[in-house]
């Protein structure tokens, strides 16, 4: 009770800050919202433009009505500590009393877990760009909403905060993306690999090390306005990057960036952690880390990269629980069991909800004895060290509250450098 009154107290203090920053210092913003690859999107979005313009990010996944003013004032999450919220909150007051260097642009992530969040931040928060990602017909957080068009819905709420001569970025491919082009009258960019959109991606592959066979990243080519530039994103997999990518470069274009720049700009951008990367394992193996949260539509674009990948060496699946679902828990698992038995070589699943997926793959053809069931991340990561063999490829994946990222933790050859490559290495975070 008193946590939670002490969070309803910091949360408005911060929005007032954050609202009288923004009046004063008049930044243009740059909101992202979906149900899906929000975070990769917002940092490819800052890689494209950072080097032209002065830009700051959300950091990690701040989202929330807590997330969204910390990136305004420039704050870190300061967890239960009254002293480090203080410090966040007199920085505040600094901003507003004193004439300080300011960004000039905010690329922020709005993010709903419950409905009415998303309309609320957009009472003081008014976007120049708008760019939406993409839904699922099960999108993430469901659980807190009465159907998926409750979630789009909201999600649309930001839409419809967009300034007058703002712009509206979206996802072509997705249909309930591209539905909001009838909800608004101001200028509006496509992207996607399908269609018409008006900035595209082809020819998307991996790239395979010549002398190991491993993958390290991909490829693709991207058109616009009958240019035709090639794009390699190294360190990751899957197509949701490839959507992150393109979903930057537009927004590049619209900021009137060319496209040779604003390729050049991506070519250094780094995924976020725990979105598909590509981390070194011990005997030789990959592991594709998708340890920061899981969805459905998110689990089956991991596992058709993971099936897709060409390899002679073992495809081992780690997949734990995945939350928020409600209703829909069961019959989602069931359908990740499914594709999982076309994906992987062997199934280790991480949970009660994932035992489900286990069941569903056997049922779909996956020999029983290829499958291991654990409770914790802990338990799965020391027994998969132990069974490893030299080049396997591992995807590992679960939702937050599963800790999947401890089994990568457990096979990494580089255990050293975790703080910097895995999710949720802060000690608050440790401690749990």
């Amino acid at each position: 009770m008193i946590k939670e009154i002490f969070k309803k107290c910091i949360v408005k203090i911060l929005e007032l800050e954050a609202k009288a920053i923004i009046k004063k210092y008049r930044p243009r913003i740059i909101a992202v919202t979906g149900s899906v690859g929000k975070t990769s999107t917002k940092d490819a979005i800052y890689s494209v433009m950072a080097k032209n313009f002065y830009a700051r990010k959300s950091e990690k996944s701040f989202n929330s009505d807590i997330g969204v003013p910390l990136t305004v004032l420039g704050c870190n999450n300061a967890w239960l500590n009254p002293l480090k919220w203080s410090k966040n909150i007199w920085q505040g007051v600094d901003l507003i009393v004193f004439k300080k260097a300011y960004p000039e642009w905010l690329v922020l992530e709005v993010g709903a877990d419950r409905p009415g969040d998303i309309k609320k931040i957009t009472k003081w928060l008014k976007p120049d760009i708008v760019v939406v990602t993409k839904f699922a017909s099960v999108p993430v957080h469901i659980e807190y909403f009465k159907s998926k068009d409750e979630v789009i819905a909201e999600k649309g709420n930001l839409v419809t905060a967009l300034k007058h001569d703002g712009v509206l970025i979206l996802n072509s491919d997705d249909a309930d993306v591209f539905a909001f082009k009838n909800k608004t009258t101001n200028k509006i960019i496509t992207y996607g690999m399908m269609g018409d959109a008006e900035v595209r991606a082809t020819n998307y592959s991996v790239y395979y090390k010549e002398d190991t066979g491993e993958p390290f990243g991909v490829h693709f080519k991207v058109e616009y306005a009958n240019n035709c530039l090639p794009v390699k994103i190294i360190g990751t997999l899957g197509y949701n990057n490839i959507y992150s990518a393109l979903a930057a470069l537009t927004v590049g274009i619209s900021l009137g960036l060319n496209l040779v720049e604003a390729t050049e700009n991506l070519s250094r951008h780094i995924a976020p952690r725990g979105r598909m990367n590509l981390v070194k394992g011990i005997k030789r193996s990959t592991i594709i880390d998708d340890t920061y949260n899981s969805s459905p539509v998110a689990l089956n674009s991991a596992l058709e990269t993971l099936r897709d990948l060409k390899t002679k060496y073992r495809k081992i699946a780690v997949l734990g629980d995945m939350m928020e679902l409600g209703k829909h828990t069961s019959d989602e698992h069931k359908q990740a069991g499914i594709l999982a038995a076309t994906a992987c070589d062997m199934l280790v699943t991480v949970g009660l909800r994932a035992r489900t997926i286990a069941e569903s793959a056997i049922d779909a053809g996956l020999d029983e004895d290829s499958i291991l069931q654990f409770d914790t991340s802990v338990e799965a990561g020391k027994y998969i060290k132990d069974i490893l063999q030299e080049g396997d490829v591992i995807l590992v994946k679960g939702s937050q509250s599963v800790r999947t990222e401890k089994v990568v933790k457990e096979i990494m050859f580089e255990t050293e450098r975790s703080a910097e490559l895995l999710v949720r290495q802060e000690p608050e975070w440790l401690a749990k």
